[in-house]
C-alpha cells in the first residue's frame, strides 16, 4: 500500500531485532495482511502514524483508553506522578485510593491487589482460588482468553472436558492436565464435568463479556448456572473483568448480569493507558495472599506510582463525567448509523453490541454465543475491509475477531464518519472477494 514508507522502513527494522516485528502478535498484521501502522502519536480519537496519516481509532488501546487518547487530565497526573519518581518498590497514597475506588464500585470485592497486567491479575486469582479450595482443577471456556499463562493455552480435544492439549508450543502437557475446557452456552456440559468431577474443582473463570473471539453476549441463565454450581461444589467463580471491568458499567459486568463472583480480575480501563491489572474478593478469600497468608505473589512494579495516578484520574473522570450514560448513548447511536449500512451490505454482516464494546461480525449464523472459525471467504473480505477502511482513515482492530470500542472522546459525527467508510469498505471488498 502507498503512503507507508516509514512504517515499512520500521517494520524491516523491527524484524530483524523483534520477533515478527511486534511485541504482541495480532499487530503484525498476518491475518489482515499489509505492513503494520507505526503509531507516532495520538490524541482524543485519533491515532497519527509515522507516515503523517491520521486515523479515526476504534481499537482505543484494545479497550484501554475509555477517556480517549492522551486525556488531558489524566497526562497531567502522569506528568505530576513521574516527576516524583518513577517506581519506588513502596506503598504509595495513590495505590490506596485506587483500591477503595475499586472496592468501593464492583460488586462484593473487599480487596484487591495491584499487578502489572491482566495476564498477571489471572495467573495470581487461580492460585488463591487453588490456595482457598486446596484443590487442582480449573475449568475454562473455548472462546474466552485470559492470558498467556501456560496453564491457560488450551485448547480443546476431542470429548472437550475430558481431553486437553497445549495451544501454544512450549507448554508442557502436564501444565493443562489441570485444566478442563467447556464450550460456552453449554448448561448441559457444565452439569455433566461437575457431576463427574466436581470435588477435585477449584474455580470456574469466565469471561462475562467475551470479547476475544469476537463479542459473544451471554445468557444470563447461563452466567447464573455457573454461579449456583460453583457454590454448591464449594468451587470459586472467577469473572475475568479484564476488558469489561469498568467499560460496560462502574462495576463490571457483575454489575449488569447481578452476580456477585468470588474473585474478579481487572485490567485496561483501571490503568488510565498504563499497564496495570488487579484482582480482588472478599477479605476471607484475599487474606490467604503473603503477608498475611502462605500464598506468595508479588511484584516489583505492583502498584506502580506512575500507573497508580493514572487509574485513579481515569476512574474519578468516569464518574465525574456519567461517562457510562453517555457511552451507552453513543453506542445506540452507533447502531443507528449503521443500521442502514449493515442491512445493505452486499455480503453477511452483522453488528453485535454491548454498551461502548462493539464488533462488526461476519459469522453467518446467529446470535453468536459460542467460538466460531469464520469461513475463508470471510476472513479474506474482512481483510479487504480493513485496508478499505485504513485507507478511508478509520482504524480497526486487524482481525476479524477483535472488538472495536468507543470512547468518551467519540462524537457522533466521528459515527457518521465511520457509517460513511464503512458503506464505500464494503462495495471495495465485495468487488476484491465476490
Amino acid at each position: 500500500m502507498s503512503g507507508a514508507e516509514r512504517s515499512e522502513e520500521l517494520y524491516q527494522r523491527a524484524c530483524r531485532v523483534i520477533p515478527g516485528g511486534v511485541n504482541s502478535p495480532v499487530r503484525a498484521f498476518r491475518t489482515v495482511g499489509g505492513t503494520p501502522r507505526f503509531i507516532e502519536k495520538a490524541a482524543g480519537q485519533y491515532l497519527f502514524d509515522v507516515d503523517g496519516r491520521k486515523y479515526l481509532d476504534f481499537m482505543c488501546s484494545w479497550g484501554a483508553l475509555i477517556l480517549g487518547h492522551a486525556h488531558p487530565e489524566v497526562v497531567a497526573a502522569i506528568s505530576r506522578a513521574a516527576a516524583n519518581g518513577t517506581s519506588y518498590g513502596a506503598p504509595t497514597p495513590d495505590e490506596v485510593r485506587l483500591a477503595e475506588a475499586i472496592t468501593r464500585s464492583y460488586p462484593g470485592l473487599e480487596q484487591v491487589r495491584f499487578v502489572s497486567s491482566g495476564t498477571e491479575a489471572v495467573m495470581s486469582a487461580i492460585r488463591v482460588a487453588r490456595a482457598a479450595t486446596r484443590r487442582d482443577l480449573i475449568v475454562k471456556f473455548s472462546g474466552c482468553y485470559h492470558g498467556h499463562a501456560d496453564h491457560l493455552l488450551v485448547a480443546a480435544g476431542s470429548g472437550l472436558a475430558t481431553f486437553q492439549r497445549p495451544s501454544s508450543a512450549g507448554v508442557p502437557q502436564a501444565f493443562v492436565d489441570c485444566t478442563r475446557i467447556l464450550p460456552l452456552d453449554d448448561e448441559a456440559a457444565v452439569r455433566e464435568l461437575f457431576a463427574r468431577e466436581g470435588a477435585r474443582i477449584a474455580a470456574v473463570i469466565i469471561e462475562p463479556v467475551p470479547a476475544n473471539h469476537g463479542l459473544l453476549l451471554q445468557r444470563l441463565e447461563f452466567l447464573g448456572l455457573l454461579r449456583d454450581i460453583t457454590r454448591e461444589h464449594g468451587a470459586l467463580l472467577i469473572l475475568d473483568e479484564v476488558i469489561s471491568g469498568f467499560r460496560i458499567a462502574q462495576g463490571g459486568a457483575a454489575e449488569t448480569c447481578g452476580i456477585v463472583p468470588d474473585l474478579a480480575t481487572f485490567g485496561k480501563v483501571i490503568g488510565g493507558g498504563m499497564p496495570v491489572g488487579a484482582f480482588g474478593g472478599a477479605r476471607a478469600l484475599m487474606s490467604h495472599l503473603a503477608p498475611d497468608g502462605d500464598t506468595y505473589q508479588a511484584g516489583t512494579l505492583s502498584g506502580n506510582p506512575v500507573a497508580m495516578a493514572a487509574g485513579v484520574t481515569t476512574l474519578e473522570l468516569l464518574v465525574r463525567d456519567s461517562a457510562w450514560a453517555k457511552l451507552e448513548a453513543l453506542g445506540q447511536a452507533l447502531e443507528r448509523e449503521l443500521a442502514p449500512v449493515i442491512e445493505s451490505s452486499p455480503f453477511p454482516l452483522r453488528l453485535v453490541r454491548i454498551g461502548s464494546m462493539f464488533w462488526p461480525c461476519l459469522i453467518e449464523s446467529g446470535p453468536p454465543r459460542v467460538a466460531a472459525t469464520l469461513s475463508e471467504k470471510a476472513t479474506k473480505r474482512f481483510a479487504a475491509l480493513f485496508h478499505a477502511m485504513l485507507e478511508r482513515g478509520v482504524y480497526l482492530p486487524p482481525s476479524p475477531y477483535e472488538v472495536c470500542f468507543l470512547s468518551l472522546a467519540h462524537t457522533e459525527e466521528d459515527l457518521r464518519t465511520l457509517a460513511k467508510a464503512l458503506r464505500e469498505s464494503l462495495a471495495v471488498a465485495a468487488r476484491e472477494v465476490p
